[in-house]
């Protein structure tokens, strides 16, 4: 695949801001198979080496819980139009996984997560940056219905770990990158008009045609 045919668009927010939503609505507006979608969150540090004390410690939402440069090859892999096999990570371990996802490289790559704007390198990768933004309190109410459903935690766990490192590290490392955006949608994908415009910007940046006479 020719590099100069492949968009590279990032997506950041801070967590529950409705990144995942905006991605779908992203991928339902380009044809089918033309979109791969690499998750930050799938890229944390291998801690093969850890204890599982030192495991339980790690904070998430730092920028150093990262593996940036995998991260950062496997992109430009993709940009080359090579195939990558994409790390896949356990929260239950605190580790990555044996398992790899074989990831085809695309017309479109959305890279999505907290700190996808953070690192200029992949910055300057990206033809398209966005920010989700959200309220506070809406970002902590979908973390505990997320957390308490998938991850097994209680109310006062989730509650307590927002307030002791949630809302510092979003403070400190995420809500900083919004400068960097091109795009902010509010709310985002309740936002039905922002999302609206951003696809057919996106429609239009990527000149959906047929690639055959």
């Amino acid at each position: 695949m020719d590099e100069k045919k492949i968009t590279i668009i990032g997506i950041a927010g801070g967590t529950g801001s409705g990144k995942t939503t905006v991605v779908k609505k992203i991928v339902e507006a380009l044809p089918p198979h033309y979109v791969a979608v690499v998750p930050l969150d799938s890229y944390y540090n291998d801690t093969t080496g850890m204890t599982d004390e030192d495991r339980k410690a790690i904070n998430f939402d730092h920028p150093d819980a990262f593996d940036w440069d995998l991260l950062i090859k496997q992109v430009n892999e993709l940009r080359e139009g090579r195939a990558i096999e994409q790390p896949t990570y356990s929260y239950i371990l605190s580790n990555r996984l044996p398992e790899t996802i074989h990831v085809e490289p695309k017309p479109v790559i959305i890279i999505e997560g907290i700190m996808t704007l953070l690192d200029p390198r992949l910055r300057e990768m990206m033809d398209l940056k966005i920010f989700v933004d959200c309220d506070p309190d809406e970002r902590l109410i979908r973390n505990i219905q997320r957390d308490t459903i998938d991850r097994g935690r209680t109310v006062s766990m989730v509650v307590d770990r927002y307030l002791a490192v949630l809302k510092p590290m979003h403070e400190q490392f995420i809500e900083p990158t919004k400068r960097y955006a091109d795009l902010i949608i509010p709310e985002g994908g309740q936002n039905i008009k922002g999302v609206s415009i951003l696809r057919n910007y996106i429609e239009g940046l990527v000149n959906v045609f047929p690639t055959e006479e």
